[in-house]
């Protein structure tokens, strides 16, 4: 793939877009964007400010009584056009992507940008499809209906790991419903979401409508939740994180929409196809590195089938190939940065004092050493309250434990803080129906882990967070419901009146 434009020549002007412009951030403080796979600098930016999220707020503001006033019909258009701008531009966003995640170009050609065109296209069909009750005489003297109606300026802040995807899940349902965002995506990874936001102007998406400021969480970040002109809030990151967004949005009794940290597991039953377990089990925690919170992070697999399951996942995460994330044959690329690299090794290290690591645990040498690279890595011996089984690592790392009835590898797939996501592999329908009604998780995949699609919800349970990306159901997120009650009957004194003052006529 061929890079299509020069990234500092695109971002010249800054690393910030409100009103429809880019521009540099004024904090006075400078970060950089390292393209993981070689250290290499990509782009040095200024951060934003607490004065620039205010005039991203206040654009935002003033775009939104006109794009909440335009029809459905209006709102679906413009972002069918978006949809077909960031097909026609799709190559530049994949290279962008990779090049500041070190994502294989394979997984940001064949799933991040084109998952994130197929989110346009269904968000610009369902902004003309808002759901409420029917109109009906549920009193039988008045008429009651529901209306669905835009919320306002949405202050949402997304994360590295999946920068395109998040940016897409935070302002699509947002502005499909008639709200205007600001959006904060992570210091390390802003350039497809600065793209995103110029991709809806060319759609002709007004100003104002989308806006994107690039600073620090501490800084940039908790303003823009506690801004008073922001009435909701979107944030996906860690439960820690999590925590301190709800204190602030609380305070300022706003909407708040949290999608936060996963420890899936990953219930292997011992009727399962053990090919296709193991197959799926290598796919599913080492996509994007294993830096994803839906990722299979936990294997339960059923005592007889345990043994061979760890030696057919070790024998193919062995053949893994890590690389170059711009060759198409690289399977797996760095992580994010030395320092998430680092603290995924920490993990691993830590491990071998109580368990015992299959395949992998290592840094590559030779022409990979400069980047922020970590093998594929099996775990297997630990016990359930370890730390390697109970935290969130977010690296290429699985760890396999045995189980006996099925009930208590359920018990053992709950067993953790985390509710995001899980899978169930059996032949078994009723096995597999147990599992799906008991394991506490937003979504619970069978016989395999981790597709997901536009017209489903995404969003945990427990300290995973709540409420839903993605579906129609992300408009219960992005829209303020109305009851709205007519008399029918003319009549000045009714007969309720009674129960305040006077008697029944």
């Amino acid at each position: 793939m061929g890079n299509r434009f020069q990234v500092k020549d695109r971002f010249a002007d800054g690393a910030q877009y409100i009103d429809g412009q880019l521009r540099s951030g004024t904090s006075g403080q400078s970060h950089t964007v390292v393209n993981p796979a070689t250290g290499e600098e990509v782009l040095t930016y200024e951060l934003a400010s607490t004065a620039d999220v205010d005039e991203a707020v206040a654009a935002a503001k003033r775009a939104f009584p006109a794009w909440s006033a335009a029809t459905p019909g209006e709102r679906s258009d413009a972002l069918h056009r978006l949809a077909a701008v960031l097909a026609e531009q799709a190559e530049d966003f994949a290279y962008a992507e990779s090049l500041q995640c070190g994502k294989p170009i394979k997984l940001s050609t064949e799933f991040d940008v084109p998952g994130t065109i197929d989110n346009t296209a269904f968000f610009a069909g369902a902004a003309r499809h808002l759901q409420g009750q029917a109109a009906a005489e549920y009193s039988g003297d008045h008429t009651s209906y529901v209306r669905r109606e835009a919320i306002g300026v949405v202050g949402s802040i997304a994360p590295w790991n999946y920068p395109l995807q998040m940016a897409a899940w935070k302002i699509l349902p947002a502005i499909a419903a008639g709200n205007t965002i600001v959006l904060k995506p992570a210091e390390l990874t802003p350039l497809t979401s600065l793209m995103f936001a110029q991709a809806a102007k060319d759609a002709g998406l007004p100003d104002g409508v989308v806006n994107i400021v690039t600073g620090a969480g501490r800084d940039a970040g908790e303003h823009l939740v506690g801004h008073p002109d922001v009435v909701m809030t979107s944030f996906t990151g860690s439960t820690a994180v999590g925590k301190r967004v709800a204190e602030i949005a609380t305070a300022t009794v706003k909407r708040l929409h949290l999608e936060l940290g996963g420890k899936a597991p990953f219930l292997v039953f011992d009727d399962a196809d053990l090919e296709a377990a193991a197959h799926g089990a290598v796919a599913a925690s080492l996509i994007n590195t294993g830096q994803d919170c839906t990722a299979a992070t936990r294997a339960y697999v059923q005592r007889p089938l345990h043994d061979a399951f760890v030696t057919r996942v070790a024998e193919l995460m062995e053949t893994v190939r890590l690389g170059d994330p711009f060759d198409p044959a690289t399977d797996l690329g760095p992580l994010v940065s030395h320092a998430q690299r680092d603290r995924v090794a920490g993990f691993v290290e830590r491990a071998r004092g109580y368990a015992t690591v299959v395949t992998g645990g290592e840094v590559p040498g030779g022409g990979l050493a400069e980047g922020a690279y970590y093998r594929p890595t099996l775990v297997s011996g630990a016990a359930q309250d370890s730390e390697v089984v109970q935290s969130e690592i977010f690296g290429p790392v699985l760890v396999v434990l045995p189980f006996d009835t099925d009930g208590e590898g359920i018990e053992l797939a709950n067993d953790t803080p985390y509710g995001l996501a899980a899978s169930a592999w059996s032949r078994d329908v009723y096995r597999a129906g147990r599992a799906t009604r008991e394991i506490k998780a937003g979504c619970v995949w069978v016989n395999d882990h981790i597709p997901i699609i536009s017209e489903m919800p995404h969003g945990g349970y427990k300290a995973s967070g709540f409420g839903k990306d993605m579906s129609a159901y992300s408009f219960e997120e992005y829209t303020q419901v109305k009851h709205v009650m007519y008399d029918n009957t003319a009549v000045a004194a009714k007969d309720w009146h009674r129960t305040i003052f006077g008697d029944r006529i």
